[in-house]
This record gives structure tokens, sequence and C-alpha cells, in this order.
């Protein structure tokens, strides 16, 4: 059974997340799954309806704060905000602790938990996190701007209090974005054209409060606390250097304990590129674990 969950954090804001229980009654343990940047819980769509883990296994989607319908107009959420909303959530179900998988942005979310709840965190999914000295392209040249981005991030909110912001903000499916690049076949072209939306700027400001689209690139530029993380971790890059470098990658992340690397043929956006082949590593390591 597949359902949107709402309740409120602490602070009495309505989150959302969906839950997937699966027919079968277990004790195993649970798996969250964090989406990246500008994203929401349908990034795991093509995870949830192949996973062999959906069988037996508890999975929790949330719209990260500031995403999706976990909107929040007194942001932009950060990293110890969202840390504690994943925490909160599995208190609302009443769950000791999960399996921790994220996406990017929800990669470095992933690591951040763990860090900061070790008890709550089973073991650690991390799929193309970025690590500040190895980013490239776009992320490497923002990093020189990061004090610019904070300052036009204090006058939007500024501009906010005073009722200046954006009233509708489009909602995305990413089960129709990643079928347009399905269906594009092989023909390198046509699978760039049709992953033009995924990272695109106007895209992205189109579903995402500006400030949060913002906060977003100095959340991801935050050192990565990799030597306080206790758990089995596997790691899962894309072997393309358009945003980040995977021997970089690579390198802070060994820190990490008992920790597993795969490499998969991508530019970046394994959940859209390559979904069946990560759904089978993940589900492999998970259950061999």
């Amino acid at each position: 059974m597949d359902e949107n969950v709402y309740f409120k954090s602490t602070d009495d804001l309505k989150l959302m997340y969906r839950r997937w229980e699966p027919a079968q009654q277990t004790l195993k343990t649970p798996i969250v799954l964090l989406h990246g940047a500008a994203s929401n819980s349908t990034r795991w769509w093509h995870f949830v309806e192949n996973s062999r883990l959906a069988a037996d296994r508890l999975l929790l989607r949330p719209d990260l704060r500031g995403n999706g319908e976990s909107l929040w107009r007194g942001g932009p959420a950060r990293l110890e905000t969202w840390c504690q909303d994943i925490a909160e959530m599995l208190n609302h179900e009443r769950k000791s602790c999960a399996i921790i998988v994220g996406h990017c942005l929800g990669a470095n979310i992933a690591i951040n938990f763990a860090s900061r709840y070790p008890e709550m965190c089973a073991g650690l999914v991390l799929i193309e996190p970025i690590s500040r000295n190895a980013a490239r392209g776009i992320l490497a040249r923002l990093q020189l701007f990061l004090p610019l981005l904070q300052l036009i991030i204090v006058v939007i909110k500024q501009l906010n209090r005073i009722g200046i912001y954006r009233r509708h903000l489009k909602s995305v499916n990413l089960r129709i974005l990643d079928r347009h690049v399905h269906e594009a076949g092989s023909e390198v072209s046509e699978r760039e054209r049709s992953l033009a939306k995924h990272g695109s700027p106007w895209h992205d400001l189109s579903v995402t409060p500006t400030t949060q689209y913002l906060e977003n690139f100095i959340e991801i530029m935050r050192p990565l606390p990799v030597s306080s993380v206790r758990c089995q971790c596997l790691v899962i890059q894309s072997s393309g250097r358009r945003l980040t470098d995977p021997e970089r990658t690579r390198a802070k992340l060994e820190a990490l304990p008992t920790v597993k690397f795969i490499e998969i043929e991508s530019q970046h956006w394994l959940p859209t590129t390559q979904p069946d082949h990560l759904c089978r590593q993940i589900d492999a390591w998970i259950m061999r674990h």
C-alpha cells in the first residue's frame, strides 16, 4: 500500500512523506529515501515499483522541507533542519532506526543524519554524493560566489516578510521527466535533450522557492562529517565529471567505516539514466548486509 502521510513538525510545519507498506508485515529495518535538490519524493518512483526490498520493507520517501508538499515560507531549510525532520518522521512512524538512502544533496543530508543521529541510522546508501573539494563545472564556479548567495538570500527573505514572493510554484512529477529520457533511446543527442530539465536552473526555480534554491548550493558545499559516521556505507558514483570528480569524492569518503564503492557509467542523474542498475545494486547491498 502506498499513501501520502502528513504530520506536524516541532515548529508546527505540515510535512509530507510517501509511505510504502508491504503486504507482508515484517520486523526488518525500514528504508528512508531522500531526494536531491529541487526535487521531491516522486524521485523514487522506479525504485518502489521495481525493488525486491518493497516486498517486505517499509519505504519512507519524504518531501524534504522546502520541496513538494512540504513547502516552507519560513526558510530556507538547512542540513540541521532536514536531519531533524527525518528524525521526527521516524518518531512519527514509531521506528527507532532506518537505512538511509540519498541522492545528490539527499546523500549529503544522509551523511549528516548519520553523524547527528547515529543511533537512528542502521546503514547508508549514498548515490552521487557531492564533496566540496570534488566539485566541478558550475558547482566549482559557484564556490567563489557563496558569500554573494548568502547576501541575496537575506535580501529575498526581507522581501518575503513584506509579502513579496511567488504565490504559486509548479509541481513536478519525476516519473514524467524520467520517462522522456527512457523513451529517447540510445541516441546520445536525444538523451541529452531529454535530460535538459534535470538540473536546469529555470526548471528548478519554477518548482522551488528562490531562497531554498540558492541555499541548496550553500548546503551542498558544507564539509561532509565522514569521520563521525559509524554505520556501514555503500557509495554509488557516476563515472562522469560534469559536476564532480569521482576520484576526489572517493578519496574523501574512504574515511567512512566499512564502505563499498560502486561506479556506474553516466554523467549524473543515475536514478534517471541507470534506474535498473542502480536498483539492483541497492537491493543486493541491503539484502547482503
